[in-house]
């Protein structure tokens, strides 16, 4: 019989632990750091919870660590798509972030849209609520300075996610004074995306780059990315689809339809236009160069099938997780911990790499399960690095 560990026999007397799933992991240390930490992690936060039960209820709950008792902090995500499918895993991750510093689960809002008024008056309800922190995407370089500046004016502290302003010549346009940006690089994506334009169709000729809406931080950077790298071999259309699927799609299809006979390629900018890309090419029996972001819904199957040859990849997980853990260690710290601008990543996912996104997961926006999703084993492969802090 396998000896316990005292820490472990400890903790399942004093918590008083029944057979069941978290006392089989504690004893056999499944998916934990190990046993006898985690279980000391158990016992440090019932203590730390008995001994507060007659404080505050306005505190956060006891959390593994050794994290002080802190505020139940309540943090407020504006966004601009906020029923987009691209954002769901960004929900799961500030979510999850919250969880686990033992903060209530931040507040979502914005507008369907991309209607910047409706998201100034969001974040101004924000404001006026008490927030501990925003967390903000900022599409327009100018309609947040003001709504920011008053924010953090009154002591709360703001951050960017997902967009961050404009870009004019290919040079960033902030237009606030938020404290970070936790996101993708979005000019260099575009530039990144044009790169992989010229590898799948080297010949040039008439293509399409579809957005949903011209204009926005959040998408204007990548398509005059794409644009700076492509030469005049390329005849390029950008054309607005809307930010929703009942007028995506049918924008889409037309547009298609109309140019069938002359297209050489077509692209798109955002997750919904690039998943509805490959529907509509399979419907119209049109076989071309195509590619796009993210990892929402169809757009892995088709990249598997060879309908899509790329996507680029941004981590959207992280734009919630992040975000709350940043404004948590600035607000624990006193100020002292100000968050870095954080690029959360350009992956190009192909044919030859797309395997580890197949699988259903949190972190894709796929499922609602928590679940361990073992790392493939063998050789990681990653280039070498080229730039650097």
């Amino acid at each position: 019989m396998r000896k316990i560990d005292p820490k472990v026999d400890e903790a399942i007397q004093t918590l008083n632990m029944k057979d069941g799933p978290s006392r089989r992991r504690l004893l056999q240390g499944t998916g934990l750091v190990s046993a006898t930490a985690a279980a000391s992690a158990l016992l440090a936060a019932c203590s730390s919870s008995s001994s507060a039960s007659s404080g505050s209820a306005a505190s956060a709950a006891g959390v593994a660590g050794n994290f002080p008792k802190t505020p139940a902090w309540k943090f407020y995500f504006v966004n601009h798509v906020t029923t987009n499918a691209f954002f769901t895993p960004t929900q799961y991750g500030f979510a999850d972030a919250a969880a686990l510093l033992g903060l209530p689960a931040p507040v979502w809002g914005g507008s369907e849209n991309s209607v910047i008024s409706q998201m100034v008056s969001n974040f101004d309800t924000a404001v006026a609520a008490g927030a501990s922190g925003i967390a903000l995407a900022a599409i327009s370089a100018t309609a947040f300075t003001a709504p920011v500046e008053s924010a953090m004016s009154s002591g709360i502290p703001v951050v960017t996610y997902n967009a961050d302003g404009e870009y004019v010549g290919g040079k960033p346009v902030i237009g606030t004074n938020r404290l970070c940006y936790v996101g993708q690089s979005l000019y260099t994506s575009g530039q990144s995306m044009g790169l992989q334009i010229k590898s799948v169709l080297p010949s040039g000729g008439e293509i399409v780059i579809f957005t949903p809406v011209v204009g926005t931080g959040n998408t204007q950077p990548r398509y005059d990315g794409a644009v700076s790298v492509l030469d005049s071999s390329y005849k390029v259309s950008e054309i607005a689809t809307g930010a929703t699927s009942a007028v995506e799609i049918p924008a889409m299809k037309a547009y298609l339809n109309a140019h069938s006979s002359s297209l050489k390629g077509a692209f798109a900018i955002d997750s919904g236009d690039t998943e509805y890309l490959g529907a509509q090419l399979k419907s119209l029996g049109l076989s071309i160069p195509a590619g796009g972001f993210d990892t929402t819904g169809q757009t892995v199957p088709n990249v598997q099938d060879g309908t899509l040859a790329f996507s680029i990849y941004q981590d959207p997980y992280l734009q919630g997780f992040l975000p709350v853990l940043y404004l948590y260690l600035y607000n624990i710290s006193g100020g002292v911990l100000v968050p870095p601008d954080t690029d959360t990543g350009l992956s190009v996912v192909t044919k030859s790499n797309v395997e580890p996104y197949v699988a259903d997961s949190r972190y894709q926006g796929s499922t609602t399960a928590q679940k361990y999703i073992a790392r493939p084993s063998g050789a990681i492969s990653n280039a070498q690095a080229t730039t650097s802090t």
